[in-house]
């Protein structure tokens, strides 16, 4: 989940499973796509 950023038509990017994600099976991966347009600090966790 990140924070500090506006997620404009990428919400699949962010979020909780099941809400905008969907979730990811042990062993499996997903690379993390979108383009930030504001300058700031951000914050990810999960």
């Amino acid at each position: 989940h990140w924070h500090g950023f506006f997620q404009n038509g990428t919400n699949d990017m962010d979020g909780p499973v099941g809400v905008t994600q969907c979730d990811l099976l042990p062993g499996h991966s997903m690379t993390y796509d979108f383009t930030i347009n504001q300058p700031g600090t951000f914050w990810y966790h999960s």
